[in-house]
């Protein structure tokens, strides 16, 4: 099968002809129909998240099943089903605490051996345990959750990753209100479901920050009533002018830099929850002032995969998308070919895109 390989920190993906290993008996050997191309994979590709190499990347897909282990007995050949990155134990101490995107042996498999070679040799790690930068791929039963065979699988994609964290984010980690002020920082693929997750929570007034102004466009689509452009303004100050001069009861940083996570602190309300979603580099310090932490009174929390429990929220998405409650189609900006990865990694470092999504 071809996959698009990443050999080396900071080289391009080249297309090559790789051999899956063998199924194993709680395996699930998947055809995979598309694979959204995230910004987690652009940050292993230029080092930002440390990531053994080589490896093949892609970690928002779908798929159909074309054979399963002799022990697996959740899905089927033929199955439809989107992929997790996170394959929970259901017995460690955080999955017995309802935490399963904490799963203390949930990305064992990604580093345990080699999950493909290609001809000359070369052994490739699956990064995240995924590797949907193939057109195939062997996963842990546990990564994989069937879902309705009608719905589009370049959308169940989407579900796997970015959907599932922005949306979990708010609903899931924060537990937005109705009625509750919301801003989320960066307007990207999971920026956007945040706010649609924000949307759905019933959140008012819901804040777009932003420095491209087309991602602003579509910030509106998906549920913004406001958007900010940090070029043109003090994002901090144009917050708290949309908020009586209090802050935002939530506020949701979805980039992964120091300077947006100081900011979204200092744009959130005395007694507010600040969520810290994008994936930033182990080195990028933040500082805040000590009597600052204490005379806010501001929760400041990390969230990892929008606190998603795969079986219980990946079928949920896709009820929501079904009836109309989300808005997937409005997160796709483009349909590439394999052989165009290259490109939609230039195109997303410009910001020119939400989501590129290959299809097989």
């Amino acid at each position: 099968m071809r996959a698009a390989t990443l050999r080396g920190t900071g080289e391009a993906f080249v297309t090559e002809d790789l051999r899956l290993r063998d199924v194993g008996p709680r395996d699930v050997h998947v055809r995979v129909a598309a694979s959204g191309v995230c910004h987690s994979d652009l940050s292993i590709q230029d080092g930002t998240i440390p990531h053994p190499l080589p490896a093949v990347l892609g970690h928002e897909g779908a798929g159909v099943v074309l054979e399963t282990g002799a022990d697996v007995t959740t899905v089927a050949a033929g199955d439809h089903v989107v992929l997790a990155w996170v394959a929970p134990c259901r017995a460690c101490f955080f999955c017995l605490r309802g935490r399963p995107e904490l799963c203390e042996h949930g990305l064992d498999h990604a580093f345990a051996a080699p999950y493909a070679t290609a001809p000359d040799g070369t052994a490739f790690l699956a990064a995240f345990g995924t590797a949907t930068f193939g057109e195939e791929t062997i996963v842990p039963e546990r990564a994989c959750v069937r879902i309705d065979p009608a719905f589009p699988l370049e959308l169940g994609a989407l579900v796997g990753c970015g959907v599932v964290t922005g949306v979990g984010s708010v609903c899931n980690s924060a537990r937005v209100e109705p009625g509750a002020s919301v801003v989320v920082i960066g307007c990207g693929g999971v920026g956007l479901a945040a706010i649609q997750g924000a949307r759905l929570a019933g959140a008012a007034p819901i804040v777009a920050v932003d420095r491209v102004a087309a991602k602003l466009d579509l910030a509106r689509r998906c549920g913004a009533t406001d958007v900010i452009d940090a070029t043109e303004t003090d994002q901090v100050e144009a917050v708290r002018g949309l908020t009586s001069g209090r802050g935002a009861d939530f506020v949701f940083e979805v980039v992964g830099r120091s300077a947006t996570i100081e900011a979204a602190f200092e744009m959130t309300r005395r007694a507010g929850t600040c969520t810290i979603v994008g994936a930033g580099s182990p080195t990028d310090m933040v500082r805040f002032g000590a009597l600052q932490l204490m005379v806010g009174a501001k929760t400041l929390r990390g969230c990892v995969y929008g606190s998603t429990d795969p079986a219980r929220d990946f079928p949920e998405i896709v009820r929501l998308q079904q009836a109309g409650r989300l808005d997937l189609d409005a997160l796709v900006t483009r349909r590439i070919a394999l052989d165009e990865l290259n490109d939609a990694f230039r195109a997303m470092h410009a910001g020119e895109v939400a989501r590129s999504i290959i299809t097989y």
